[in-house]
């Protein structure tokens, strides 16, 4: 009988933690197989090393889903809040970095040897550098083969994430699953990701490459008012991040590179008037990096303010409060933090994670098709998705 568990979650990363927690918690017998030689890399990844474990303004209307109501059960049934008070119980300090933002003082360790912590408690099982090979239907639940043996389970839970960053091992494994058991998929797509362009757009971010400054991003009419970096490839930062899980080839991204400046026309008129003869960079170079002043300022850079017409002025104005460019496409799955859409949530459970279509099988976390901003989003996704299958499963 060694083969056999009440659940068998597949993926050890943090949804699956989070999940064999609960269920263990609830005294169900369980195993977790991760394919990498270690459970929670993405955790130990995250944040620069600090991990960004959840965000205090996690709320669902700020998720990605062809379903915006799915993801309101599980958010609200799981908050920051209770994340946060785990990590308070085990005395790891912990600090809001950003607009809601909390990271470890410490290190991404930290949450991870937490949840390993929790999941011995709970006499959880974790098996590392075991592949999974095959999933079979049984009447009594599922029979997992890995490369090593075969399991038994009552109740599998997939969660294997999506395929951003898959040098980190990331697979398409949950979305072979879903099919498998008939499960419909919605379109998937890099998401918090930076852009990429072609020449001349490009020869322009080339002369910016390792500038940022703040800005507000707009694309498919969300706004994002954050820091935005030029780059050899292109645009990135936390403002072009946000937005790239909107975008669709061809779409227009708007940027306003002067969101603290509410109207600029009249900034620059009243320059003019009582600095008339100063060139137009060195007044653009007061409000934005001198580099990029100079880039948008062109052939008027030289020119003095009163040489400049009512014309040129507010037409230059407009360009700095509405840039708008096209992007060629992203970086790819090579360093999206996310991966857009997944499992449809048309045949999941809003409350449990559970298929509609087969009993005892659940998808939880990045698999599913949430997709949260960036800054703690996506983790708390992951603690609330887990949280919900370990409460059934």
């Amino acid at each position: 009988m060694a083969d056999n568990y009440d659940v068998v979650v597949i993926g050890g990363g943090a949804a699956g933690l989070m999940c064999a927690i609960e269920a263990g918690r609830r005294g169900r017998r369980v195993l977790v197989l991760e394919h990498a030689d270690k459970v929670g890399k993405k955790i130990l990844i995250s944040g620069g090393g600090r991990c960004n474990f959840t965000n205090l303004g996690a709320v669902p209307d700020l998720y990605i889903s062809e379903n915006p109501q799915f993801a309101i059960s599980a958010l609200s049934r799981y908050t920051s809040a209770d994340f946060i008070g785990l990590v308070e119980q085990h005395g790891i300090a912990y600090h809001e970095k950003t607009l809601g933002q909390l990271f470890c003082n410490g290190s991404s360790t930290q949450i991870l040897d937490m949840l390993l912590q929790e999941c011995s408690d709970a006499n959880v099982e974790i098996r590392t550098s075991c592949t999974m090979t095959g999933v079979k239907r049984e009447d009594a639940g599922f029979r997992v083969s890995t490369s090593s043996d075969s399991v038994s389970a009552e109740s599998l839970v997939v969660a294997t994430g999506g395929l951003s960053i898959p040098k980190m091992g990331a697979t398409g494994l949950a979305y072979s699953l879903a099919r498998q058991f008939g499960m419909a998929m919605t379109e998937v797509k890099p998401g918090l990701v930076p852009f990429t362009f072609r020449p001349p757009t490009l020869d322009l971010f080339n002369n910016l490459s390792g500038v940022s400054l703040g800005t507000a991003v707009t694309c498919d009419g969300v706004t994002w008012q954050e820091s935005m970096l030029f780059t050899h490839r292109g645009l990135s930062g936390p403002a072009i991040l946000q937005v790239s899980s909107y975008w669709r080839r061809g779409s227009e991204v708007t940027i306003d590179l002067l969101p603290h400046v509410e109207d600029a026309q009249a900034h620059f008129d009243d320059e003019r008037a009582r600095r008339p003869g100063t060139e137009l960079a060195t007044v653009v170079g007061r409000l934005m990096p001198k580099r990029v002043a100079q880039a948008m300022c062109g052939t008027l850079a030289t020119r003095p303010l009163r040489t400049l017409s009512n014309t040129e002025l507010a037409n230059f104005a407009q360009s700095l409060k509405c840039w708008v460019v096209t992007p060629d496409g992203t970086e790819g799955y090579r360093t999206a933090e996310v991966t857009v859409g997944g499992v449809s949530t048309d045949g999941l459970s809003s409350r449990t994670m559970e298929t509609k279509n087969v009993p005892g099988l659940y998808f939880i976390g990045e698999a599913v098709d949430v997709t949260g901003p960036l800054g703690g989003y996506n983790f708390q996704w992951a603690w609330a998705s887990g949280y919900c299958a370990g409460q059934i499963a």
